[in-house]
């Protein structure tokens, strides 16, 4: 090394220290804020102040059977050739933020839990609420197959102990997003009932009126809880860290907030992507080392399973398990949900036994041009209905709302108790190619325009039985798609091997439901978007 660039390296060296020195290097350390006074002069929790911030928790711990997935930057959809030309996942560079997935899908347990409950609360003899018990069972004909063995039902699927941990199926995405809302009312139920601010003896109180009373997290963050009588207001207070007397300031910091179990809800499909790929085991420093998804060399590698199957899928023609005795995957169907290993984030079953529903609606492009950090399609903004007394509108015995499944079973829109909702912005068309993408779109009903998605519509027709029937449409139509079509990820028991490469994605109609799809919930992370990397 010449004497020169010696002098230099010594140089600037020298000018680090003194900037470091100057700025008090290595004495201050980042780390966010120590100590915190408002501007008001008030210090936070002061009990003659206004308001209070609760305790900070430095490490948000998820809800049983939750996942933590810290976000990050990755390629969405397809890194080889496209060979079946469906050109509908070109890959795109995405970010997506940290959140919790489901551990696995949900099972035929943690459904069953759901309908008893149904059944119980909102008894179906009763004329009132007996389609909010039976629209929200699975599909019972899923399993039918005209060239096939009628011998197995949706009954003996969904209630045998023996499919108790397998994943449930024939549910459609409408059932699908009630179950989140009413997994969310419970995780906050039982959150607050061992905290000791719901008293445990709710449902088994004599004085409990079924269909009446249930626990809404919504009503209960805006004070409207209609289990009032059943919360004890000391430790209430104590939970929410309000020491202020005053009766109006503890409501007001009340209803600001945050749950104590977050919402739960359908993944997103760049969400789900991601965590199926599991990305984290495959990573060195800043770079990924390639998109293969760690645990799939698709066979067992060691053992006496060498060579057998590490997901359910279907191998060939009239091949779903392997030769009796020495299984390939060893599962003709579905299996339990955690017979195969997880991925590196912990993740069972993304890739094959069931395909997943997402929150998305299906279009054939992602765009990233749009928005590439936490890309969603199916943004449709809702806000509770003004009652014009102080309050809202709520669903009651009187006013229960159904959408209509294609089977014809009725599923509720919202459980009486609930608040009812209005659409107050739509964006689910927003940029997709069609007619309302257009700079100069008007809502003009004799608008005389080609619409790119001018799908089959819906109608049913009852027949001498009472039987509900879906009807074809005899209308010459371009395309299946609407905004009723969603993004449905993974593989599946009855799927080649093709499906189960992650960046792979079809549709299905909200209202339809199969054998072969089933769904997991996420909820979003509320505590820091910082990365987890460590300093040094």
């Amino acid at each position: 090394m010449n004497k020169g660039r010696i002098f230099s390296l010594v140089l600037a060296a020298a000018s680090l220290t003194f900037v470091s020195c100057a700025t008090g290097g290595g004495k201050k350390k980042g780390g966010g804020t120590k100590k915190f006074t408002s501007r008001t002069g008030w210090n936070p929790n002061d009990s003659k102040g206004w308001f209070f911030s609760g305790k900070q928790k430095q490490n948000v711990k998820g809800w049983p059977g939750m996942v933590y997935v810290e976000g990050g930057s990755f390629t969405m959809g397809l890194t080889k050739d496209d060979v079946m030309r469906d050109w509908n996942n070109s890959p795109v560079r995405m970010q997506v933020k940290s959140f919790f997935i489901g551990e696995t899908e949900v099972t035929n347990y943690e459904y069953r839990e759901y309908l008893t409950w149904l059944k119980v609360v909102f008894p179906p003899e009763e004329t009132l609420y007996k389609d909010i018990y039976n629209g929200a069972l699975p599909d019972e004909s899923i399993f039918n197959n005209t060239l096939s063995r009628d011998d197995f039902s949706t009954e003996n699927y969904m209630f045998s102990p023996e499919f108790s941990y397998y994943p449930v199926v024939g549910v459609t995405w409408l059932q699908a997003v009630n179950y989140c809302d009413w997994l969310t009312d419970r995780a906050n139920e039982k959150s607050l009932m061992n905290k000791g601010i719901l008293a445990k003896d709710y449902y088994s109180n004599e004085e409990y009126n079924y269909g009446e009373k249930t626990f809404n997290t919504e009503q209960y963050k805006k004070n409207d809880s209609n289990v009032s009588e059943a919360i004890d207001s000391t430790k209430l207070l104590k939970s929410y860290q309000i020491k202020s007397t005053n009766t109006r300031i503890q409501n007001a910091n009340r209803a600001t907030r945050s749950d104590d179990v977050q919402p739960f809800r359908l993944p997103s499909e760049a969400e789900w992507e991601y965590a199926a790929l599991g990305l984290a085991g495959n990573r060195e420093f800043n770079q990924y080392k390639g998109k293969e998804v760690s645990q799939n060399t698709f066979r067992q590698e060691k053992g006496k399973n060498k060579g057998q199957y590490l997901d359910n899928f279907k191998q060939g023609r009239g091949d779903y398990s392997g030769i009796g005795g020495f299984g390939n995957d060893g599962s003709a169907i579905t299996n339990d949900v955690k017979k195969f290993p997880s991925n590196d984030y912990g993740i069972y079953g993304m890739l094959g036994n069931v395909a997943e529903w997402t929150a998305d609606i299906y279009r054939p492009i992602i765009d990233d041009e749009a928005n590439d950090f936490n890309y969603f399609r199916g943004n449709a903004y809702k806000q509770n209905i003004d009652n014009g007394q102080g309050g809202y509108v709520k669903y009651d015995d009187s006013n229960i709302e159904f959408d209509t499944l294609n089977n014809g079973r009725l599923v509720y829109k919202g459980l009486p108790g609930s608040y009812k909702k209005e659409v107050t912005q739509d964006y689910r068309n927003y940029r997709d190619g069609d007619s309302k993408s257009a700079l100069e779109f008007t809502n003009n009903e004799d608008l005389n325009t080609n619409d790119m998605y001018n799908s089959p519509i819906r109608t049913f027709v009852v027949d001498d039985k009472g039987k509900v029937i879906l009807q074809k449409d005899a209308t010459t139509r371009t395309t299946e798609l609407s905004d009723e079509v969603r993004v449905i990820k993974g593989g599946s028991w009855r799927d080649p091997i093709y499906w189960v490469d992650a960046g792979q994605r079809r549709y299905m109609h909200q209202a339809d439901a199969t054998s072969w799809v089933g769904f997991r919930v996420a909820q979003d992370y509320k505590g820091s978007k910082e990365s987890k990397r460590s300093r040094r």
